[in-house]
């Protein structure tokens, strides 16, 4: 396997099993023990341990330790506000390219998104909701919009989980709906202005947080 395809595979390992909470917050991480658990060398999970404290998901002191960062209300917001812009300028562009096959895609993502808050299930619920949003972010065509959202994404995750696990959900099946409205009508503006209701709740979100 090429050294990329390594690289992205900690990468990608370590930043769900942090976002999981599988890896808590302050939690000291090990290369070598990192890649005993993933079946790789350490080179690989080095060079994903320096993407993730770019990321913000670990911090690291040098030769001392590299560990988990803490969920701070500050960071989420920030990155909610960072993320949500990028949502509401794919939007923007997006839903006039949409077609049909893209709206019934959205509104089967959302199905499954109601289905398991329904049922508990923070990973589907999550799932799902990625899948919803992904449709515009695609169909916006705009890749440095797309790496931005992938970017900080997992910083606002793990505050979702964590008030999931808590028995509430900071997503609404009803927003999107109204989303998806918006975008079988060809609505641009009035899905820019979902959009951001929607991002505006995890900024608000954040603000209720305590460090």
């Amino acid at each position: 396997m090429r050294r990329t395809l390594l690289r992205d595979r900690a990468y990608e390992a370590i930043r769900d099993a942090i976002v999981a909470g599988e890896i808590e917050p302050g939690a000291v991480v090990r290369d070598a023990e990192l890649a005993e658990r993933l079946g790789l060398s350490r080179a690989p999970v080095r060079e994903a341990f320096a993407r993730l404290v770019d990321e913000g998901l670990l911090e690291t002191k040098p030769q001392s330790y590299t560990r988990v960062t803490p969920v701070v209300a500050a960071d989420v917001r920030d990155a909610a506000a960072v993320v949500g812009a990028m949502h509401e300028l794919v939007t923007r562009v997006a839903v006039p390219r949409l077609r049909d096959a893209d709206v019934d895609a959205m509104r089967a993502a959302n199905d499954r998104f109601a289905a398991a808050v329904r049922a508990g299930d923070v990973d589907a619920a999550l799932g799902a909701d990625d899948a919803l949003h992904d449709v515009l972010v695609r169909m916006s065509g705009n890749r440095a919009a797309a790496a931005t959202v992938t970017r900080y994404t997992p910083l606002i995750r793990r505050l979702e989980r964590r008030r999931f696990g808590e028995g509430g959900s900071c997503r609404s099946a009803g927003l999107h709906e109204r989303l998806i409205d918006a975008c079988a009508e060809g609505d641009a503006e009035e899905a820019v202005r979902v959009t951001a209701e929607i991002w505006r709740g995890l900024e608000e979100l954040a603000d209720e947080d305590t460090d």
